[in-house]
């Protein structure tokens, strides 16, 4: 009785609380006193992580045990120390990436990023300043109550997205409050690399330990800086970088602001926008799931013909296509919205595509949308795919493959000759060549000459 009672009482709680699509194990790596962060892990609670906070230093801390991971998501913040321990070394946080494991680094301008820290970033393609001990200043958006005079606690508003066709996860009102952010580089190489929050035009980086505040020979200015930046691998798994630990402080979740310009002081944005953070980093949200593939021969009217998805088809049939998308929000999986300008593509291809179409929404459930299209097989036998590769930024991916053989005509599937109306004029030409003949052949028989006299004589006698 008691082992049904705890189990009806776990299934409870898990249904009580939003877990995250790829599992509720969370592992918080710091040094520094945790109560500073108390409302951001009480939130984190509510979500539903199972949350162990371990120091870098501990010699028992592994990420993996007997080649499975140890933890659904690490979060880690900075050190005191120079480097993350031998159980979280470059190569086993990207092995963790690897393993479909989420990440989540917090750097702080206060202090040195560690060498280990840095050659992390460098495996990702992400570069920081080369002294490792800079911070962005901005003298034109900052908080003139806490910061007037190093202008580096900078005030930003929540980011919309770079382009229309994204999802806003991040946009919102409010103000963002970043003490001393130490500012990215995004190389060009990687098309796996996105920025969440860019620091403003009028922004530059600096070295902390100079103190000059000057923008020359600076690192990297305006735009170029990402002050939140991600990378989403292909197997969508996630690495998010926030240039600035103190964002989630206690203190700047409820602080009040106030910009050179503005004329009274506000309050912050930060909690909201580190709950997106988290739930995106963690794949609480823009996560898509595919559920039934199908696709089935068509009559003029729509309707099914034969079985579904069949293993052959022939050239010129009537083909539709049908996939089922469904998007993940926090606790439970909804219907998949596609943004107008960039639908979801059908790839009908063997070496190359011989169809490219435009998925267009058909119907939708209480927690999937089923996006489908119909085209006519192209007069080409051989091995074809129907292929979906959907990638887009802050969503997870989609690449779906779905092999079938197209063959030629049988010879009984071939139209009549008398049914092709633009051979009448042959079947025309033939029979009267057969008419002829006949006719030829009928006058031949029965039109002999008439015997000559002699004959007639000869025949007498």
């Amino acid at each position: 009785m008691r082992l049904l009672l705890s189990v009806l009482l776990g299934f409870w709680g898990a249904c009580a609380y939003a877990l995250s699509s790829s599992g509720s194990r969370l592992l918080v790596v710091l040094e520094e006193e945790k109560s500073l962060y108390s409302t951001f892990w009480a939130d984190l609670e509510g979500r539903g992580y199972d949350i162990t906070f371990e120091s870098p230093k501990n010699e028992k801390l592994s990420l993996f045990e007997l080649g499975e991971r140890s933890y659904d998501h690490v979060l880690i913040l900075p050190p005191k120390s120079k480097g993350l321990g031998p159980a979280l070394t470059p190569k086993l946080l990207v092995d963790f990436v690897n393993s479909d494991g989420n990440i989540l680094l917090a750097l702080s301008g206060k202090s040195s990023t560690s060498s280990a820290v840095s050659s992390l970033l460098l495996e990702l393609d992400l570069h920081i300043s080369p002294d490792r001990s800079s911070a962005v200043v901005d003298h034109f958006n900052y908080d003139v109550l806490s910061a007037a005079e190093k202008h580096d606690i900078l005030l930003l508003p929540r980011p919309s997205p770079p382009r229309p066709d994204l999802k806003p996860y991040f946009s919102g009102d409010g103000v963002l409050a970043f003490p001393r952010p130490v500012g990215q580089s995004l190389g060009n190489a990687s098309p796996l690399l996105a920025p969440i929050l860019r620091a403003p035009e009028t922004a530059y980086s600096y070295n902390v330990k100079e103190d000059s505040g000057s923008a020359e020979d600076s690192f990297a200015t305006g735009s170029q800086l990402a002050l939140v930046s991600t990378l989403q691998g292909r197997n969508s798994a996630r690495f998010t970088v926030l240039g600035s630990v103190e964002a989630l402080e206690d203190k700047w979740f409820s602080a009040s602001v106030q910009g050179p310009n503005d004329k009274k002081a506000s309050k912050t944005a930060n909690r909201e926008f580190a709950k997106y953070l988290t739930a995106w980093t963690f794949q609480e949200i823009g996560v898509l799931k595919v559920g039934k593939v199908e696709h089935y021969l068509t009559d003029k009217e729509g309707n099914i013909e034969g079985e579904v998805n069949p293993i052959i088809y022939r050239i010129k049939n009537d083909i539709t296509f049908e996939i089922e998308l469904s998007e993940y929000e926090f606790d439970k999986w909804v219907p998949f919205e596609a943004v107008p300008e960039d639908e979801v593509q059908l790839e009908f291809t063997m070496l190359s595509p011989f169809h490219l179409l435009n998925l267009q929404p058909k119907t939708r459930t209480e927690n999937s949308t089923i996006f489908s299209t119909t085209f006519t097989s192209p007069d080409q036998h051989g091995i074809f795919s129907f292929r979906v590769n959907y990638q887009r930024p802050y969503l997870t991916y989609i690449e779906e493959k779905h092999e079938v053989t197209v063959r030629h005509f049988a010879h009984d599937e071939y139209p009549r000759s008398w049914k092709i109306t633009g051979g009448w004029v042959w079947i025309a030409g033939l029979w009267s060549v057969i008419g002829g003949f006949l006719a030829f052949v009928f006058v031949w028989l029965y039109s002999a000459p008439s015997p000559s006299a002699e004959a007639k004589i000869k025949k007498v006698n």
